[in-house]
């Protein structure tokens, strides 16, 4: 176990300073996120408070960060299998999920810049006050989230390992999770179905937890916890999916491209 949380722990050092730079990543975690946010402010400013334009700050941050991990995590088996050290990877004595993990995590992480890059756009160029009602468990919210999404990219990833083509699925996912979350519109809008599948994935307890924390509609404190019980989940099923795929990809021998 000790030998494993080192993998996690330097893979995820390693991996954090990469994607910090990296231009392509630091564009994407800023810019991307303000497209969202300008959109949103457009959309919700007639007739709008201050309050709803937060909202619409926070959403576009939540939508920056799993944008990036969608993209991440697609991305992070198919360099290794271009850079032809896939095979050499996953043959190592370390388990593949512990080099995995620690990749579709820090490139969550680097969704801090989001964050920061929305509050302040829309504060400087919109006026939205940054007067955040629990501004402790607001900061308390932001680590929860950010693990939790990079874990649900862990399982994301997963998929990537058995199919080559397989970082369309990413892109693929990037638009329906946003609608199915609440960061575009309400779940309460969407069809009976579509909350309880809202209830399995991370974005949605992040925002709501983001949400509560910043604007005092409630505790976050349970929001929080669901972030941590599906980080929990997320990281049993990618790990148990991802030994079903490696197999599936050495019976097939699809780890290389060639």
């Amino acid at each position: 176990m000790t030998r494993i949380a080192r993998v996690v722990g330097l893979g995820l050092l390693v991996h954090v300073k990469h994607l910090s730079r990296n231009p392509f990543d630091i564009m994407a975690t800023t810019i991307w996120p303000l497209v969202y946010a300008t959109l949103a402010y457009l959309m919700f400013r007639a007739g709008s408070g201050p309050e709803t334009l937060l909202l619409a700050s926070l959403g576009a941050t939540v939508m920056g960060i799993w944008s990036i991990t969608t993209v991440g995590a697609a991305d992070a088996i198919q360099r290794q299998r271009w850079a032809g050290v896939l095979e050499l990877l996953v043959a190592a004595p370390a388990p593949f999920w512990a080099v995995l993990l620690p990749i579709t995590i820090a490139t969550s992480t680097i969704g801090i810049y989001a964050l920061v890059s929305t509050l302040l756009w829309g504060r400087l160029v919109f006026g939205i006050p940054l007067e955040l009602e629990q501004p402790l468990l607001f900061a308390l919210s932001i680590p929860p989230t950010i693990v939790s999404i990079g874990l649900l990219g862990f399982v994301l990833a997963s998929v990537v390992v058995r199919f080559r083509a397989g970082w369309a699925v990413g892109n693929m996912l990037e638009y329906p999770v946003w609608i199915v979350t609440g960061l575009l519109i309400p779940v309460a809008l969407l069809p009976w179905w579509a909350e309880p599948i809202s209830w399995l994935l991370a974005p949605t307890w992040g925002m709501r937890a983001l949400s509560d924390s910043a604007l005092g509609g409630g505790s976050p404190l349970f929001d929080i916890l669901m972030c941590i019980v599906l980080s929990s989940a997320y990281t049993v099923l990618g790990a148990v999916l991802l030994g079903r795929f490696l197999q599936s990809a050495r019976r097939r021998a699809t780890l290389s491209l060639t």
